[in-house]
């Protein structure tokens, strides 16, 4: 059934057309409409209250009209009527995803960035929202940023971390010790050097932002090498297509096994976002189990593995720099690779303690602190 509304609404069979403030006709679904009203949702929770599975019928409109600055529909069959504004209507009339104040472009970086890097004082971000703003802009652009003047105590880093998300536990607990312990059930809890890798890339999920406070550093080498994985994976993307086809598409195998936990999960080791842009990597080769994929297949991928671990390894790419006592390195795990010097354990003390917040948190409060939201 057609029919025509005031103000030029077209009432069509399964939804109407809208001439919205733009100048613009567009389609929308009934559905939707129903769905959308701001009746639908809970002033105070905020969440969805309107049941559409409760509906016995497709809704349809018996009157629909342009209202000021609304879409007013009063609803066949009920007394119910939708006052939805133009400009949500604007902002849903393509079809295109909502737009997202932290869906910012992230910039790579390269061997150079020390200098560069974004860094905050504890204070800075404990005691200023715009300064923690920053942080977490940067962290979303660059990946990593460096905190200073950090107190030397256990609380430091899961209060820091709490700035912008909630401690995640992992298979070694809420918080991690790195230094050397008398048996190691990882690289990092020795004097060895510790290759490039992100983190416990065998969890179904891996850790999303890691957190490092260095507590104590003495010792005579140890230093940080930190890559960021997305300058090294635009790179591949461009000198080797088909190479980098094989490392968006393959999933391989990791794992971690001691007497407590036998950790397993499978990764890709360059990871594209919902728009197709390069994210990061999710790579260590100490974690990596026995690739078990068919031996024909290997014949391509295992070059390709190798030839983006060496073009890992090229000084273009590598950060170096010791960390010292009072600062924290917080870093994107499924972006920025990192590893460590060899050290002499018995020239000092080194001691850093870590944790790890999730990536969706750090996006959470990027948008509170800059303001955005539907309900604002």
């Amino acid at each position: 059934m057609l029919g025509t509304g005031d103000a030029g609404v077209l009432l069509q069979e399964k939804g109407l057309d809208v001439p919205l403030s733009n100048g613009q006709t567009a389609y929308f679904n009934y559905y939707w409409l129903r769905d959308n009203c701001p009746s639908s949702f809970d002033p105070e929770t905020r969440e969805r209250v309107n049941d559409i599975f409760a509906l016995d019928e497709a809704p349809k409109a018996a009157s629909a009209a342009i209202v000021g600055g609304d879409l007013e529909i009063a609803w066949a069959g009920t007394n119910d009527v939708s006052r939805l504004p133009l400009s949500l209507l604007n902002a849903y009339s393509n079809g295109e995803k909502r737009p997202d104040i932290a869906n910012l472009q992230r910039v790579p970086w390269y061997a150079d960035h020390y200098p560069k890097m974004a860094r905050f004082s504890y204070d800075e971000v404990t005691n200023d929202t715009v300064r923690r703003r920053d942080w977490a802009k940067a962290m979303l652009t660059d990946g990593v940023a460096l905190l200073t003047g950090l107190p030397d105590t256990d609380e430091a880093l899961t209060d820091t971390a709490g700035l912008i998300g909630y401690v995640r536990p992992s298979y070694f607990g809420l918080t991690f010790e790195v230094k050397t312990h008398i048996k190691p059930t990882n690289l990092a809890f020795t004097a060895k050097a510790l290759p490039l890798h992100t983190d416990l890339p065998d969890e179904d999920l891996a850790p999303g932002v890691q957190f490092l406070h260095c507590r104590a550093n003495s010792v005579e080498g140890g230093n940080s090498i930190f890559v960021d994985g997305l300058a090294v994976a635009e790179d591949f993307r461009k000198a080797y297509p088909e190479d980098f086809e094989l490392l968006i598409t393959v999933d391989v195998p990791y794992f971690c096994e001691h007497d407590t936990f036998d950790m397993r999960s499978r990764q890709r080791v360059i990871e594209l976002d919902e728009h197709g842009n390069i994210s990061g990597v999710t790579i260590s080769q100490h974690h990596a189990d026995i690739f078990d994929m068919p031996q024909h297949e290997l014949d391509r991928y295992y070059p390709a593995f190798c030839r983006f671990g060496r073009m890992m390894r090229d000084d273009k790419y590598l950060m170096r720099f010791r960390l010292n006592a009072g600062e924290c390195i917080v870093f994107d795990n499924h972006r920025i690779v990192h590893g460590r010097a060899a050290y002499s354990a018995t020239s000092g003390n080194r001691h850093l303690r870590g944790c790890y917040t999730d990536r969706g948190e750090l996006r959470s409060t990027y948008r509170i602190l800059s303001g955005e939201g539907r309900f604002k």
